[in-house]
């Protein structure tokens, strides 16, 4: 019989056993040769040892149960005396060679012996093993990142396996106030404090959706005290004055949804008008005839060939000004032959009159017929020559192509109103709320700045600029002579002293897109278009390049973005981004960090796609049960001490870790700005008179700002 048994096994499942402790243990301890083991603690481990391998099962339950037997004396006096058992849960495989891998493959029988687990043993769960000299991390199996330590075993540190974390998407869970934004952010910052083989990170992208307005502080850290790590990372803060979105990046999904046209009659007007302004803009960048030309010249030969009051309107009215216009443009097409025509029907217009309402007068049907021939002779021409399916209206909807929104309301929607003339009034009609909603977002500063909607100059390379913007590339694509809003921000970014000042010619390693003064009525508009243009970006890679720039997205509370349930009837934009991110980004290298305090809310598709798990307190019954059903039912078990874990502690699972563990994080250091509120210790000390600054803050309010009474004071030095 083995020194190190304290019991056997009693009853095996799939994944837990029962094991009833030897009756000579009379203490939590059992004394080895060559130190004193704890036996049965919840969250400690044991042995099973099956031939050459170990299975390791993690402790979750120990209970005393009072046992009655017949004695042996003919007197049958009951006597009674108390067993004590275990139930654990089986989590992994110590091999013959002393690697612990995830999961069990060999069973134990019943009457198994169990061990205590020895130091040894500890090591190979926990990557304690002191590597060789020379020995380089294998970043793809090792688990090496230090990120917690173990409460059951204080000396030995939880680690984590950077590429397994990020690769396939990871979530954050926990109550308000259990610790989330330090655990994303003490992640975020051992990355920087670890060295790879002797390299720091250099290229990494992490982009941080921040709601609360709380990670600036975590990775700038203060004037007082800057992060330690400030010029290796060089974190770029995008707050209200640089988060802006150009409108033309949008598709028309997120014109739809957010504009909210009607389906039956108000949707194809919009789409028709919204491809007739993009494809306007190619046209003149590409001189092509614009498609409103093209429609107005089919107009005048179906009313040629029909020969009736409209053609006679067209030229009494409407064809020297659009014969004009049309000479006008410059296109890489022949107009000539299309321009007589038009003088040829122009010539008749001596012919008509108008006494009235209605124009009168006989024109030639020989002009008629030739003008009629000759323009739809040409028209095909140029379809079959210039025209090609790259610059079609349908498909330019989507691209992010520039045009000017007021022209869009004023111009445009009147044109794809004319082109159904039979009906035009009543689309009009129809349409007019459409444009009325238009034109208050038009006028609504809160809406209108942040998608610059009155930006009526094309910004020069604008897609190249906000993706390497977003990405914190920008000095990537940095001149100094350029006057654009982007160059704008950053060149504020880089005039700076204090510890928010960016290093010139230095990529940002982790951008903060401060969310937190967005109108709720673009938030998920500019998250869905940010989410959306970076997938595409770099779905546009030369396939040998795919998966060479991974970045993280961090979406902070994410059931602001990923709902399961829809607001209304109506689909989030971002919930559709994100669900195809979670689907479709790792073969990019694109890794969602879902952080959240009430997971029942967020979406299932994007939660299901989440490899690992680190899960602070939870307390609501809901969200418990909804955990439980997302991971192995092998953690069930585990997952009992959810409602009673300390801030800072997590249960971490999946793919991240070598074995599903209870972990207090490491301090995040300098933290996000999300400490609880100290009530009494406020509210005992004396306040200065000027504090708050209602005045100040009010006036910042009023402008749609965050009142900085660091700016203000600069401001106020600089004006003396």
């Amino acid at each position: 019989m083995s020194e190190r048994n304290i019991g056997k096994v009693i009853s095996v499942d799939s994944f837990r056993v029962f094991i009833r402790l030897d009756d000579d243990l009379k203490s939590l301890y059992k004394s080895g040769y060559e130190d004193i083991y704890e036996v049965a603690r919840i969250n400690s481990y044991i042995v099973i040892p099956i031939g050459a391998d170990r299975i390791i099962a993690m402790v979750t339950s120990v209970r005393a149960i009072d046992e009655t037997e017949l004695g042996k004396n003919k007197e049958a006096i009951f006597l009674t005396k108390s067993a004590r058992y275990l139930v654990a849960t089986m989590i992994g495989t110590i091999e013959n060679s002393g690697k612990y891998i995830q999961g069990v493959y060999n069973y134990p029988i019943l009457d198994n012996p169990v061990w205590y687990v020895t130091r040894q043993d500890l090591d190979n769960i926990f990557d304690q093993k002191q590597k060789a000299a020379g020995d380089k991390i294998n970043f793809e199996e090792d688990y090496y990142l230090p990120i917690g330590t173990s409460p059951s075993f204080s000396d030995y540190k939880i680690k984590i396996n950077p590429d397994k974390f990020f690769g396939k998407h990871a979530a954050i869970l926990g109550n308000t106030g259990s610790g989330k934004s330090c655990t994303f952010a003490s992640i975020i910052q051992s990355l920087f404090d670890f060295e790879f083989n002797g390299k720091q990170l250099k290229n990494a992208h992490v982009i941080i959706f921040d709601t609360n307005g709380e990670y600036k502080q975590a990775f700038q850290g203060s004037k007082e005290q800057p992060y330690k790590n400030l010029e290796l990372v060089n974190p770029f803060h995008i707050d209200k004055s640089g988060m802006k979105v150009p409108f033309w990046f949008m598709n028309f999904a997120d014109f739809d949804y957010l504009f909210e046209p009607t389906s039956g009659t108000q949707a194809p007007v919009f789409k028709r008008a919204l491809g007739l302004a993009k494809n306007q803009t190619t046209a003149t960048v590409k001189k092509l005839i614009p498609q409103a030309y093209l429609s107005k010249l089919q107009s005048i030969v179906i009313e040629c060939d029909d020969n009736s009051f409209r053609i006679k309107n067209t030229i009494f009215a409407e064809l020297t000004d659009f014969g004009t216009e049309f000479s006008k443009l410059e296109t890489d097409f022949n107009k000539e032959n299309i321009i007589n025509a038009l003088r040829d029907l122009l010539k008749e217009k001596s012919k008509l009159t108008k006494p009235n309402q209605y124009v009168e007068g006989t024109i030639s049907t020989s002009v008629l017929t030739k003008s009629s021939t000759t323009i739809k002779t040409e028209l095909s021409i140029y379809n079959s020559s210039v025209i090609s399916q790259e610059v079609a209206e349908d498909k330019n909807i989507d691209l992010p192509i520039f045009f000017n929104f007021k022209e869009l309301l004023e111009h445009f929607f009147e044109e794809a109103i004319s082109e159904n003339e039979n009906s035009a009034n009543r689309l009009r009609e129809f349409v007019s709320t459409l444009r009325l909603r238009l034109q208050s977002y038009l006028s609504d500063e809160r809406i209108a700045q942040p998608l610059l909607l009155n930006q009526t100059d094309e910004i020069t390379k604008a897609l190249a600029k906000f993706i390497s913007f977003v990405l914190g590339d920008f000095c990537k694509v940095y001149q100094s002579t350029d006057t654009d809003l982007f160059t704008d921000f950053y060149k504020i970014q880089l005039a700076k002293t204090d510890q928010e000042k960016l290093t010139k010619e230095k990529p940002s390693q982790v951008t903060i897109i401060d969310m937190s003064l967005l109108p709720y009525e673009v938030l998920e508009t500019i998250t869905g278009l940010i989410g959306r243009l970076i997938l595409e970006f770099v779905s546009r890679f030369p396939e040998s390049d795919r998966g060479k720039l991974p970045m993280v997205i961090a979406l902070e509370e994410a059931q602001n973005y990923i709902p399961e349930k829809n607001r209304g009837d109506r689909e989030s934009i971002a919930k559709k981004v994100f669900e195809r991110i979670a689907r479709e980004g790792r073969k990019y290298g694109i890794s969602l960090l879902v952080s959240s305090q009430r997971p029942s809310e967020l979406s299932k598709t994007v939660l299901s796609q989440c490899n690992s798990f680190i899960i602070h307190r939870l307390q609501n019954p809901e969200d418990q049960k909804y955990v439980r059903q997302l991971v192995s039912a092998a953690n069930e078990d585990i997952l009992q001490q959810l409602p009673i874990l300390p801030q800072q502690h997590v249960v971490i699972m999946g793919d991240a870790v070598r074995t599903p563990v209870q972990a207090k994080m490491n301090t995040a250091n300098p933290r996000p700005n999300s400490n609880n509120p100290k009530f009494i210790e406020n509210w005992t000390t004396e306040l200065p008179e000027d504090f708050p600054n209602y005045e100040k803050i009010a006036e910042a309010w009023e402008k749609g700002e965050k009142y900085d009474p660091s700016a203000t004071k600069s401001k106020e030095e600089n004006e003396i």
